[in-house]
C-alpha cells in the first residue's frame, strides 16, 4: 500500500510515497465511489460541457476532411474487434474496432482544431503553480472502455472527471514544457489509470502501465517546433492515449513495467528535477519532486479551473480577443471604411504568449495550423469579421457582461482558417495584420500568468486617437471570468460546430447531454453521428 493521506475532500500522495501506485489506488477507489461524497453537481455539469465541446470539435474536423483525423479514422476501421471482444466505435460509425484504435482516431479528431478545453496548471491555494498546459483530449479513452464493457453514462462521466483530475493535478506540480517535453504525458498517465480502473485492473497492474507510459513513450516538443506545423502537433495526445491503452492492456495480461516511476531517478521527473545532490541524486528511494493532491469530493476539482475556447484560436490570444471585442463594442466607428479607420493596433502580453504566438515567423502563416498560433492573424481575422458584420448587418450585438453578443456574432470557425483567399490570404486580413505590433509586456504581465491571461490592447484610429482596452485578465471562457454568460456562448459554439458536421445539430446535442441519466445502450450509440463529409481542409 501507499502512504496516501485523506483529508476532507482530497487524497494527498506525498513525495516520499509510491505515487504511481497511489494514483492507481485512488483511481480504483474513485470509480467505486469509496472516497467521500463524490463530486458536486457543478463538476458533473462542467465535465459534460467539456466533453460535448470536444466531440463537436472532433466531428466537424472529420466533416471538413482534415487530414490526420481522417487518416487515423481510416486506420482504425482496418482494425476490427475480434469476435470475442466488444470493441469501440470511431466517430460516425457503428463498426467495432480495437479500443486503442478508436481512441487514437477520436482523440486526434477532438484535438485537430485546437479549440477544446485548456488547463493552465495553476493552483495557488496549494502553491502548485507549475503552469503546464493541457487539453480535454482524453475522453475517448473513457468512452472506448465504457463501450467495451457496456457501462452507463453516469459511470462514463465519473471516469471523465477522473481523467481530468489526474492530468490536471499533475499539470499543477510538474512543468513538462520547461524540459521540452510535450504536455500530453500527463494525459497519458491519467488515461492508463482510468482505463485500467474501468476494466477492473489491480493497482499493481495500473502502476505497471503508468511505468511503461513514462519509461517508453515520452514525446518531445519537437512536434510543435518550426515555422509551419505538421499533423504530429494535433495528433500528440491521440498517439499518447493510444499507447496508454496498449500499456494497460499489456499490464492486465501480466507484463511488468517499471515500478514507482515518479521516484525513479532516471525517469523524467527526478531526472529533470533532482531531489538529492551529487551521487545521492541516483538514490532510488529519494522522494519525487512534488506532493500530488487529488480531489474526490466537493467542487474543487481540477476541471473547474479549466478554460473554454469560445471559437477557434490559440488560448494565449483570448485576452486580446476580449480586448478587441470590448473596444469595438465601445467604439463602433473603428469598423468604418473597411478597416481604414484603424491606423495601428498594439498588443502587449506575457511570456509564453509572446514567444508562442508572437514569433516573427507567425506574421506570415501559410497553413491553418500556424495561423491559429499567430496573434496577428487571429486578431486581424476577428476584426475583419467585425467589419464585414457591421457593413452587412449594422451595429454588432453588444448584449451580455463580456459583450457576449459579439463573441457569438463573430466567433472564429474552421472556415476562418481556410487556406485560400476567403480566409488565410484574405486581402483585408493581411492588410490588418500589417497594422499589428505585438510586444512582450514584461514582468508586470508575466507575474499575472497563469492566474489569468494578462493582455492589453490599444487601437490608434486614422485621426490619431488612442482607444485602450485596459488590462484584460479573465476573458470570456476563462474559469475565473464572472461576467460572460458562458452557457449561452457555449451553446452557440456547439451548434456552430455541429452544424458543420450533421444535418440535425439538436439531435446530436441530445446524444451528448444529460449523461448521468443515460443507460449503457445510449453510450454504445453516443458517437453514432451521420457525419456529412464536405472536405476542404485536407
Amino acid at each position: 500500500m501507499t502512504t496516501a493521506i485523506a483529508a476532507d475532500n482530497f487524497t494527498t500522495l506525498p513525495a516520499d510515497s509510491n505515487q504511481a501506485l497511489g494514483i492507481a489506488e485512488y483511481a480504483i477507489d474513485f470509480m467505486k465511489g469509496r472516497l467521500g461524497d463524490g463530486p458536486a453537481p457543478s463538476v458533473w455539469q462542467r465535465t459534460e460541457q467539456f466533453h460535448t465541446d470536444s466531440v463537436f470539435c472532433g466531428i466537424s474536423a472529420l466533416a471538413l476532411g482534415c487530414n490526420a483525423p481522417t487518416v487515423l479514422r481510416n486506420e482504425a476501421l482496418d482494425y476490427p474487434a475480434n469476435t470475442n471482444e466488444k470493441g469501440a466505435c470511431v466517430f460516425g460509425s457503428t463498426e467495432r474496432v480495437k479500443p486503442e484504435k478508436a481512441v487514437v482516431a477520436n482523440s486526434c479528431a477532438v484535438r485537430e482544431w485546437d479549440s477544446n478545453g485548456t488547463n493552465f496548471g495553476y493552483n495557488p491555494a496549494l502553491n502548485h503553480t507549475a503552469g503546464e498546459f493541457g487539453h480535454n483530449d482524453f475522453y475517448p479513452v473513457v468512452v472506448a472502455a465504457c463501450q467495451e464493457l457496456n457501462l452507463d453514462g453516469r459511470t462514463a462521466l465519473r471516469a471523465m472527471i477522473l481523467v481530468d483530475e489526474i492530468r490536471g493535478r499533475l499539470a499543477e506540480v510538474f512543468s513538462l514544457k520547461s524540459y521540452k517535453i510535450d504536455h500530453v504525458v500527463h494525459g497519458a498517465i491519467a488515461s492508463a489509470a482510468v482505463y485500467g480502473a474501468l476494466h477492473g485492473a489491480t493497482a499493481q497492474q495500473i502502476e505497471s502501465a503508468i511505468g511503461m507510459v513514462v519509461a517508453h513513450y515520452i514525446p518531445w516538443r519537437a512536434i510543435r517546433a518550426g515555422k509551419q506545423l505538421s499533423d504530429s502537433k494535433g495528433a500528440s495526445a491521440a498517439i499518447s492515449s493510444e499507447v496508454a491503452v496498449l500499456s494497460m492492456k499489456r499490464a492486465m495480461k501480466g507484463f511488468l513495467g517499471p515500478r514507482d516511476i515518479f521516484r525513479n531517478p532516471e525517469a523524467i521527473f527526478r531526472f529533470f528535477e533532482p531531489t538529492s545532490t551529487g551521487n545521492e541524486r541516483w538514490k532510488e528511494m529519494s522522494p519525487a519532486p512534488f506532493d500530488l493532491v487529488l480531489a474526490h469530493s466537493g467542487e474543487d476539482f481540477a476541471v473547474m479551473g479549466m478554460h473554454f475556447k469560445l471559437g477557434l484560436y490559440e488560448h494565449q490570444s483570448a485576452g486580446a480577443i476580449q480586448g478587441i471585442i470590448d473596444l469595438v463594442a465601445k467604439n463602433p466607428s473603428l469598423l468604418a471604411d473597411a478597416g481604414k479607420s484603424i491606423a495601428r493596433i498594439e498588443i502587449a502580453a506575457y511570456e509564453p504568449a509572446f514567444g508562442i504566438i508572437g514569433n516573427p515567423s507567425k506574421m506570415n502563416p501559410t497553413t491553418r495550423q500556424s495561423a491559429d498560433h499567430s496573434m496577428a492573424y487571429i486578431i486581424a481575422t476577428l476584426l475583419r469579421k467585425a467589419i464585414e458584420f457591421s457593413a452587412k448587418s449594422g451595429p454588432l450585438p453588444i448584449a451580455g457582461g463580456a459583450n457576449d453578443g459579439i463573441w457569438k456574432a463573430i466567433m472564429l470557425s474552421p472556415y476562418d482558417y481556410k487556406e485560400d483567399d476567403s480566409a488565410l490570404n484574405h486581402p483585408l486580413t493581411r492588410a490588418l495584420m500589417q497594422k499589428i505590433a505585438f510586444r512582450h509586456g514584461g514582468a508586470e504581465y508575466d507575474a499575472k500568468y497563469p492566474d489569468g491571461i494578462p493582455t492589453s490592447l490599444t487601437i490608434t484610429d486614422a485621426s490619431g486617437n488612442k482607444h485602450d482596452s485596459g488590462f484584460v485578465m479573465y476573458p470570456a471562457g476563462h474559469a475565473r471570468n464572472t461576467t460572460a454568460d458562458l452557457n449561452d456562448i457555449l451553446d452557440h459554439k456547439f451548434r456552430l460546430l455541429a452544424g458543420l458536421a450533421v444535418k440535425n445539430p439538436e439531435s446530436a446535442l441530445k446524444q451528448l447531454t444529460n449523461l448521468t441519466a443515460k443507460p449503457a445502450a445510449d453510450i454504445q450509440k453516443m458517437y453514432e453521428f451521420d457525419i456529412e463529409v464536405r472536405g476542404g481542409f485536407a
